[in-house]
């Protein structure tokens, strides 16, 4: 019973913020029926909510609240801080994983006893091929905070957009709790001196596969995002906001929102498609995701009266 209770309050976590997030959404979309969201008169509540889950461009043109709310806005440039405190935590996590897993040792006891307050057995058994897979998805979580960090540091061009203080303190927390889940899908020291036995099966390719192709798609639309304000010679001429187009542009106003939700779809399948807390996650992800398209979308379609009216704004075709 113990092996099965840390992953039941682990997906149990990742459902609750899913869910919190799906209500977000919800209202965001019974507000805006209304014609309640981003208006100056919508009342306190609905200002107060406006204010939480808007950042960068979306917070604009959605009235002027108190003058001391403005305390609690941070750069939206300090999203960087996000992935440098993912590669260093979970950079540190990958080490000790493979530590343990390739020279036959075991986690650090602080992790152990992680593991059993949250009620893992650390004699519980290896089901499939799941060290493997947790060491897989840790490399690729960390190889996509590194491309991530070193976009925002010589890719994207940042405007002087805010973010939240309450949303900033809540991104560096999750880049660490991410990774945590990862770690906590295995038993701490079953392997008692035995190296990993690696087995490559059908679903790490697809896995990868499917990781690298949305990795590369969302890596060409953040360029066509920063180009947007470089001149042909690389060098920055404006911070104004314009119409993008181009790969998957063309059909969804956010599609960097919608590969971060495949690229976390594909590391449910590398992860063997049976591991419930992670597809927790992922909807997490999706209804995180979705909620912050949707306000993109609202602001093109706002401020660009030709914009495209074909595009969805998350998922082509779909949402």
């Amino acid at each position: 019973a113990g092996a099965g209770a840390m992953p039941a309050v682990l997906a149990a976590a990742w459902a609750l913020l899913a869910g919190a997030f799906l209500a977000a959404l919800l209202l965001l979309l019974w507000l805006r029926r209304r014609n309640l969201a981003g208006r100056p008169g919508g009342g306190a509540v609905s200002g107060f909510f406006q204010d939480l889950i808007r950042y960068g461009k979306t917070k604009r043109g959605c009235g002027q609240g108190p003058a001391w709310l403005s305390l609690l806005q941070v750069p939206k440039r300090w999203f960087t801080h996000f992935y440098a405190v993912s590669v260093l935590w979970n950079g540190f996590l990958l080490i000790w994983l493979f530590r343990t897993e390739f020279h036959g040792g075991s986690l650090p006891s602080w992790i152990q006893h992680m593991h059993r307050a949250l009620g893992r057995d650390s004699q519980s058994q290896d089901i499939g091929n799941e060290h493997f897979s947790a060491l897989l998805v840790l490399l690729l979580l960390w190889l996509h905070s590194g491309r991530r960090l070193a976009e925002c540091l010589w890719t994207s061009v940042f405007s002087d957009g805010v973010i939240h203080i309450v949303q900033y303190c809540f991104g560096l927390g999750y880049y660490v709790a991410v990774g945590s889940t990862v770690l906590c899908q295995v038993p701490t020291n079953v392997r008692n001196g035995k190296e990993l036995a690696v087995r490559i099966c059908w679903y790490h390719i697809v896995g990868v596969t499917m990781y690298i192709w949305a990795s590369l798609h969302q890596h060409r639309c953040l360029v066509i995002l920063a180009n947007l304000r470089k001149s042909k010679s690389g060098k920055v001429v404006s911070l104004s906001h314009s119409v993008p187009f181009g790969d998957w542009f063309e059909t969804v106003s956010s599609p960097h929102y919608f590969a971060e939700l495949l690229i976390y779809v594909s590391m449910a399948i590398t992860l063997g498609f049976r591991n419930v807390t992670w597809w927790c996650v992922v909807m997490y992800v999706l209804f995180n995701q979705a909620l912050a398209a949707v306000l993109c979308h609202e602001f093109y379609q706002k401020n660009f009266r030709s914009y495209p009216k074909h595009r969805k704004a998350f998922i082509p075709f779909v949402f």
